[in-house]
């Protein structure tokens, strides 16, 4: 099956003080860099989706094996980097949509949303603690809806609108909730 990874790495980052996506996570790899490795180690293609002026983190990128697609319309919201993404990946089977601002996702949990796909899940989403969290899996037959994304909401509503035919995949990894906002999120969370 033809399933590609869409890596979101084109947002703004105001609330983190600095370019986060570029941020070196304590073991010496940046925040995006992170994310994409992950994706790539389940996923043959993936594609990176980038605001302009980016060469350097479209670089790092590109050395990870990513496709890098620059999109114009970035500062519209994730719904115009989702479309952007799509469109240069064109028709597939599936998409595993993540965000560059997810690092911590664990490489399990990307493997289940793929496998999903793969079994034929219209779409497919990990659940940590009755939270549904990222990477979020798109079947092929939605393309058109993802080149219509626009907003901020990413794919939020096309789920929304499909919830009955959402597969929830529990996982034990907290990574598929946690997004880094700003420098607070990067610190280790409370053991309970």
């Amino acid at each position: 099956m033809n399933i590609v990874g869409l890596l979101l790495a084109a947002g703004s980052a105001t609330r983190f003080g600095a370019d986060k996506l570029q941020h070196v996570l304590p073991h010496g790899v940046a925040m995006a860099v992170q994310a994409a490795r992950h994706l790539k180690s389940h996923l043959p293609r993936v594609v990176a989706v980038v605001k302009p002026g980016t060469q350097e983190l479209s670089a790092r990128l590109k050395a990870e094996g990513c496709e890098i697609a620059v999109c114009d319309s970035a500062a519209e919201g994730m719904g115009a980097s989702l479309a952007c993404a799509a469109r240069a990946a064109g028709p597939a089977d599936g998409y595993v949509v993540a965000l560059a601002d997810m690092p911590f996702v664990r490489r399990t949990s990307i493997a289940a949303v793929r496998d999903a796909l793969a079994s034929g899940a219209p779409f497919a989403a990990p659940y940590f603690r009755a939270r549904r969290g990222h990477p979020v899996g798109v079947s092929g037959i939605f393309f058109e809806q993802l080149l219509a994304s626009k907003g901020d909401e990413g794919a939020k509503q096309l789920l929304k609108e499909n919830e009955s035919r959402l597969r929830k995949i529990p996982v034990g990894d907290p990574g598929v909730v946690r997004d880094i906002d700003t420098p607070d999120d990067l610190m280790p969370p409370l053991k309970v």
